[in-house]
């Protein structure tokens, strides 16, 4: 399955001034790096994968349409997905794309 191209243009406009932006397809769906990190992607499956301080990942789960990524049926701590039903909203998206983002740049280039 391709990922939501609308969705990835609706992030690429709330990011497109970040700097040490790229984009690399991942996944399956467009991720949006920030220094190499992984931010947020646009995933094959619908819906964002977000990377998250793992610290926060317990209570990011607890809200409507958010669960833990899931790979090879490992859930790992510090990725989530965020459902197609809490990013209807501009400030909905922007607020999980600033999340994600935020967490990308306190980590260590790549």
């Amino acid at each position: 399955m391709a990922y939501d191209e609308a969705l990835a243009n609706r992030i690429r406009e709330i990011v497109q001034t970040e700097p040490g932006l790229t984009e690399k397809r991942m996944f399956g769906g467009m991720a949006f790096m920030v220094n190499g990190n992984m931010a947020v992607s646009a995933s094959s499956k619908g819906g964002l994968l977000l990377r998250v301080d793992p610290a926060q990942t317990e209570t990011l789960v607890s809200e409507a349409h958010v669960q833990r990524f899931e790979m090879r049926g490992r859930k790992m701590d510090g990725w989530i997905r965020v459902d197609a039903e809490a990013l209807e909203t501009d400030d909905a998206l922007q607020s999980w794309v600033s999340r994600g983002f935020e967490y990308a740049r306190s980590l260590a280039p790549k």
